[in-house]
């Protein structure tokens, strides 16, 4: 994952952190859930590309052995 999406995942965190926030201050219940949707979704995401980059480890790790250069 690089440096633009762990800041992208971060800024809707903080986005949904805030939506959350207001719904609770304001009692505006759909806002509220939408920010909390907004924060799972992030997470989700991060979570994925995560995944991706162990597998991309796990793939280079395999062709490096093949190759001979590991």
């Amino acid at each position: 994952m690089g440096i633009a999406d762990d800041a992208q995942h971060k800024f809707d965190d903080l986005k949904g952190r805030a939506k959350e926030a207001a719904g609770s201050v304001t009692n505006d219940d759909d806002l509220k859930a939408e920010g909390q949707a907004d924060q799972a979704i992030a997470s989700a995401r991060k979570t994925v590309a995560d995944a991706a980059d162990k597998v991309k480890e796990g793939v280079e790790a395999v062709k490096d052995k093949l190759t001979g250069k590991g």
